[in-house]
């Protein structure tokens, strides 16, 4: 199904651990491309993004594990779940799954980094991991992904700030700090650029006449809040359909000793229950 022949594990953890990122060629055949295209060619043309951090000129699409079964599939990908094996505790979440198309005229994002929602203090290891996937060919001129490598080793001091001063979206000094440290990540369609959480990085600006399409898939720390609420965006329905792998990265499972337990219940016995509300206390 995906060509494992080009990732080497080994090699891949070493780039993450000293430079922040590592890029997995291939990481989409032909027909899981195809499959991809086709979905987001339905998904996408809703609407634009709400601020500079979502682009005024970007779309965004979110749940995709719940838009088409070919998300699912990806998001179980062997590769990326033995590097979330390595970094990330054993129960591991799903914490995002969303398209971004970057449109013609649009502005760099503002640099960050995906796990910048829990205040711990930097050095710190990486409480989510990431992947965004190419759609469409990455480069430097289309919105390609520029990430600042080795940030991810980045202390308090070193981030700065600006940075924590909770407007660094529009805060040009830390933009200014950051000037000439990023570097565009270009590659062809299917490939992925997977990183840590802590990587700080962005969407570049796309000054071409054609949009840029990717998805990214993340994955958090069995002990953090994520920042899709799939019970919410996911039916009973749809998950009792999905693999039991799938289901567990969604939060039906437990973290030891009792994390995410469900009226004192395994959530899977709740999930696969049509009665009402378990009174067991």
């Amino acid at each position: 199904m995906f060509d494992r022949d080009t990732f080497d594990p080994i090699t891949a953890c070493a780039e993450i651990r000293s430079r922040g990122y590592t890029l997995i060629p291939d990481f989409l055949d032909p027909g899981h491309l195809a499959r991809v295209r086709a979905a987001l060619d339905r998904e996408l043309g809703a609407h634009r993004g709400r601020n500079n951090f979502e682009g005024h000129a970007t779309e965004r699409v979110y749940t995709l594990v719940a838009r088409d079964p070919v998300f699912q599939e990806i998001a179980e990908d062997p590769r990326a779940l033995a590097l979330c094996d390595v970094f990330l505790d054993p129960n591991y979440l799903l914490t995002g799954s969303l398209a971004i198309c970057i449109h013609p005229g649009e502005s760099p994002q503002p640099w960050h980094v995906d796990d910048a929602f829990y205040p711990l203090s930097r050095p710190r290891p990486m409480v989510s991991f990431s992947t965004i996937v190419a759609v469409d060919d990455f480069t430097a001129d289309n919105g390609g992904t520029e990430v600042i490598p080795g940030s991810h080793l980045w202390s308090e001091a070193e981030i700065g700030g600006d940075y924590h001063s909770g407007d660094h979206e529009t805060d040009p000094r830390f933009a200014q700090r950051m000037a000439g440290q990023g570097i565009a990540i270009e590659m062809p369609a299917g490939s992925c650029i997977a990183f840590a959480g802590n990587l700080l990085h962005r969407g570049g600006a796309n000054t071409t006449s054609a949009p840029r399409r990717a998805f990214s898939i993340q994955y958090c720390q069995p002990w953090a809040r994520t920042q899709e609420n799939y019970f919410l965006t996911i039916s009973r329905e749809q998950a009792r359909a999905m693999s039991p792998r799938l289901q567990a990265l969604l939060g039906y499972s437990i973290h030891p000793p009792f994390m995410g337990h469900a009226a004192g219940r395994h959530p899977l016995k709740v999930l696969h229950r049509e009665a009402g509300p378990d009174r067991h206390h």
